[in-house]
This record gives C-alpha cells, structure tokens and sequence, in this order.
C-alpha cells in the first residue's frame, strides 16, 4: 500500500513514533532518523550527520522540544549516522542526557570528545531500557555491519530500529515498501555490506523471535505488515560478502562463480561429518573447476608425527614418517614458505604410489597454516590431470578452497588426536605403570560386567587367585625400595607370562596381586597357582638380590551367584592370609 508523504515534514509510522529524517536528492543511501515521542523522556534513533541534522532539528521541534530528548540510541558509529553529535553535545542543557550504544561503538564515539553527554551501554544494562513506562529492548546482531551492532525493538509500536539490516539501495525517496519487488533493492545492499550468510542468518533468527510490525532501517524504506515476515525469508537465502571474493577484478560472473564454489563447501561442511566424505566431496567440487585427479593430505598429529589421508587409505589415513617435500615444508612459518616458495601455494610435481607403481602428478601444493602459531600444520596437495598456467582465475579458485581444506583437516586432526590421547589416558588409567598389569580400576569395571553375565546368563563362573610376594617388607628393608621394584616387576612379568590368555592379571597394591578366571574350577586354578608358584621360585636376580629366593603365597575363592566383588575378594583374602599363617610358600582354597 502507498502512503503519500512529504519529506519536508515529520511522518508518524506508530503511536508516538516518528520519521525526522531528511531527504538528499541524489543520494542512493539515504539515512534515516526516528523519534519516540514521550515527554521529556523522549528517544532520537540513530541522530545522523551536520548534512541532515539540522533538518532533523526543526522536524523535532514541531513534535516536542529538544530538551524533551533524554535519550540518543546510535547504532553503530559511522559519521553519516552519528556525526552530528558534536553539535547534539554543544545544545544540551539536561545533565541526565546520554548516548545509548554499544561498549564497542563507545570507544570509537567518544574520540568525538562530547562534553555533556555520557555514555550508557545497552551490554551493561541487561540490553533493556526503561525511558518512563515504555521499555525498549536491544538485540545484539553483531558483524551485521559493525562488531558491536545491534537494533532496537519498541514492543509498544511492535517497531525494530534495524540500524543496517533490512536497509536498500533506492534511486529516489521511498520511505515505505510498496510491495515485495522492494526486495530487489535490498539484495545488492545486504550481499555486498553484510560479511557472510552466517552473520546475516545469526541476526535473522534474533528477529524471527520477535513481534515485529514494523521495521524502521537505516537506509531504504519502512517494511510493513506481512512484508515483514516474506524480507525476513528472502534475506535467509542470500549469500553475503560478494565482494570479498574479488582480487582487484569485479566481473561479477567471476564473482559469482567462486560464490557458488563457497556455497557449496559450505554445504558440505555442514553436512557431512566424516572426514573421509568431507575430502570426497571437496574433492569433487574442485574437480568441477580444476583437472583435479585426487586429493590427499599429510597433517601433523601428536608428536611429530604425520597422518597421510589419501584416497588409497579411503582417508582412513596412516602413520608415516614425513620425507622429502612434504618434511620440508611442514614446519615452515608463512614468512619462509613465501621466501621459498614465491606465493602463497605452489605449482609442483609430486610421486604416487598405487598398487607398487610410483608415478609423477603435476599438483598444487597447498600449506595450512596453523592459526595460532602461523606455522605449516597440514599439507593439501591437489593432484592434477595436467599442469595448470600461471593464472589469477586459478589462484582465486584455490583461494577459496584453501580455508575449508584447513578446517577440515584441522578438525580431523584434533579429532585423531583426541582418540590418540584417549588411548594413552586409558591406557594410563587401565595399567598399573610399573608392572604393567591391570588396576584396580580396570578390575572394578571389568569384573561388575563379568559379574552381570553370570547372574543374567548363567555364563561359567568367576574365579580369582589373590597372590602376596612373602616377606617383601625385608626385600625393602634390606635392599632398598629400587630393588624392590625389580621384584615386582619380575614377579609381575611371570605372572602374565604363565596366565591364560583370557585371564584378567591385577595389581591390587603394594605387593599383592590377583588373576581372574573364567570357567575354571577351584581346582583348576589351584593347578595354575602351582605352576605360577614353581615359576616364581625358579627366578633369579642380579646384583644385591642374587642370593635371594622369592615365593609368593595364595588364596582362591570361586564366585557364588549375586555375590559382589567385595565379598568375592575378602573369601580369596582370608584364604590368603590362612596359607601365610600355614608356612607361606602355598595356596589355600576359600571355604564354602
């Protein structure tokens, strides 16, 4: 619907809301200024610069006075917006006027050296402010253009002070959107002024969750009614930052081409999650531009070592030990890689070896850069069908591949990582560190699962020889806690030589140890004591212990049905302790 205006005068868009901006004949992006009219509490939107504000004064005078406005919420501080705020600063006569903004907008607005006007910022006041019985909210949409952006809902007009979202580009004034063709003129000013989608799409969302009737922007036209929610939609599906892509050449079907590459790494980035389909994928997007052959990497994981992902290991990838090119440049900084190099990727030949055939590729060499230290963490090579000419279409296409290959190799990498570091946890955590056997942590676990097959299932039963190392206190004693760790280690060492595959082999603490069994009977495990004790009294030692014999004593217990670790343990404990008080040197079995 068309509403016939003037810009010469104030026009009201709500309740107490108003449009007091001006008009610049000629000029595509037109700033607005808003006012909420509410006595002396009343609120400027977004004041603008020495070229409008004068007009914006007398349009403010014919709705309240100017000393009735409190409150000067700028958006963000680019001087078409904001520069008029010497001029607000030299004609204000209240102390309790303020500038609302942003603490990152503050610290570039206060190089305007304002005198009586302070500053009050929305992030430190739970994004709220109550101007007297009407309360606006502030939304943070940050990079959408500025770090500190932000927008302003009045839930009493249903109306969003959008700053730069929602803005277009107009050959004329058109304070109101007409009808949906009005999307037009806001495409060309969101795709090249908002960063990226993701940025855009984080704003949306915010907006999306509001009651919005209206959207008053910056610049363009008022968005009324349903267009509200059809704008919302369609700025949801552009792609942002077109310009980025431009390498001092702007033919916008270059542009547009790279845009669609962009677009469609990010689809894969977001969908799949595997590694090996995130390097197909890449692979195959690059092949469409490029006489792409395969794809492969070589990424620096844990310590100095190197993981090859290549279509020949399905990018499973293997441990390897980096030669030639590939140790050369992993390493370098950005500094040397382009001393050596010449540019930022290299044009090269690299050896294949499938199925025992080597064979020369002509690639590109790409290095991935760690973004922390700047060093080369992670090789991409492209491997080519044929050499590529020297060429800045080329150059840019790689360009834009270059980040998603790092993103995605580093997350593999920390993921590998991750797994690598799990197991050495585990490991840690399941073995006792100077023996090697089992903990008491692994048992507890294991056994708890053991113990839930048998009472469920019925499965054979759990058995346990709990063994102690005699006299082992005057091992310490007499030689020293050093050799005492020999005798351990020894003792230890014999017992998981002698045990049965499927036997659990623990150290329990200090000197005592224990092995589980599966399916055997007390007799059966007395026969494994025996050769366990035999094998334990045949060991010999150098140096002080060499005159030294060691036995061992045991106890044997076979689990009941519902019996738990605890009380499991305590019948092998007392068998233990009876067949030391009997002589040591010997096994005793639990009682029944």
């Amino acid at each position: 619907m068309t509403r016939p205006v003037n810009p010469a005068d104030p026009i009201q868009l709500a309740d107490r809301v108003w449009w007091v901006g001006h008009y610049l004949d000629g000029d595509p992006f037109q700033c607005h200024v808003y006012l909420i009219e509410n006595g002396d509490r009343s609120v400027l939107i977004d004041p603008g610069s020495p070229l409008t504000f004068p007009h914006t004064l007398k349009k403010i005078e014919r709705i309240v006075p100017f000393a009735h406005i409190r409150t000067f919420i700028c958006h963000h501080p680019d001087p078409d917006i904001v520069a008029a705020l010497p001029a607000i600063d030299g004609m204000i006569t209240r102390d309790d006027a303020v500038v609302v903004t942003h603490w990152r907008g503050e610290a570039l607005m206060r190089h305007y050296g304002l005198e009586r006007l302070r500053f009050w910022l929305i992030d430190a006041h739970d994004w709220h402010l109550d101007i007297g019985g009407r309360d606006l909210r502030f939304v943070f949409t940050p990079y959408a253009h500025f770090p500190g952006a932000f927008c302003t809902f009045d839930p009493t007009s249903g109306t969003l002070f959008s700053s730069d979202l929602f803005g277009g580009f107009t050959k004329s004034f058109s304070l109101f959107a007409k009808d949906e063709s009005y999307f037009e003129d806001m495409r060309p000013f969101h795709e090249h002024y908002m960063p990226s989608r993701d940025i855009l799409s984080n704003a949306l969302l915010k907006m999306e969750q509001l009651p919005i009737e209206r959207i008053a922007p910056q610049h363009g036209s008022v968005i009324e009614g349903p267009l509200v929610d059809f704008v919302i939609r369609k700025l949801q599906t552009l792609d942002c930052g077109l310009y980025l892509l431009a390498r001092g050449n702007t033919d916008i079907q270059r542009l547009s081409l790279l845009n669609r590459v962009l677009h469609q790494i990010t689809q894969t980035m977001v969908i799949y999650r595997e590694f090996r389909d995130v390097a197909t994928a890449l692979a195959s997007i690059a092949r469409s531009l490029l006489p792409v052959e395969a794809l492969e990497f070589h990424a620096v994981v844990g310590d100095k070592q190197v993981l090859y992902l290549a279509p020949e290991n399905r990018y499973r990838g293997t441990l390897e030990e980096p030669t030639g090119r590939i140790a050369e440049v992993l390493g370098l900084d950005r500094l040397s890689w382009l001393e050596q190099r010449g540019a930022w990727f290299q044009r090269t030949t690299t050896l294949v070896t499938v199925e025992g055939k080597t064979t020369e590729w002509p690639a590109l060499i790409i290095p991935l850069f760690s973004p922390d230290q700047g060093h080369v963490k992670a090789i991409a090579v492209l491997r080519l069908f044929e050499t590529l000419p020297e060429d800045s279409v080329v150059d840019e296409i790689v360009d834009q591949i270059c980040v998603p290959l790092q993103v995605a190799v580093e997350r593999e990498t920390i993921l590998r990582s991750l797994d690598m570091e799990r197991e050495r946890f585990y490991e840690r955590s399941v073995r006792d560190t100077l023996t090697g056997m089992y903990t008491r942590i692994y048992m507890q676990d294991t056994m708890q699962r053991l113990f839930g097959l048998q009472d469920r299932d019925g499965v054979a039963a759990v058995g346990v020889l709990m063994l102690d190392i005699d006299h082992f206190k005057s091992v310490n004693d007499t030689y020293g806690h050093n050799q005492g760790d020999i005798v351990l280690k020894t003792v230890a060492a014999t017992v998981m030589k002698v045990v049965r595959d499927g036997d659990i082999p623990v150290r329990l603490g200090g000197e005592e140890f224990a092995v589980f069994t599966m399916g055997r009977t007390a007799e059966g495990i007395s026969i494994l004591a025996k050769r366990l004790g035999t094998a334990i009294r045949a060991l010999t030692f150098e140096g002080p212990l060499s005159e030294r014999r060691i036995t061992v004593s045991g106890g044997i217990a076979v689990r009941h049905a519902g019996e738990s670790l605890t009380d499991f343990l305590e019948r092998a404990d007392v068998a233990l302790y009876a067949a030391k008080n009997d002589g040591r040197d010997r096994v005793h079995i639990a009682q029944e």
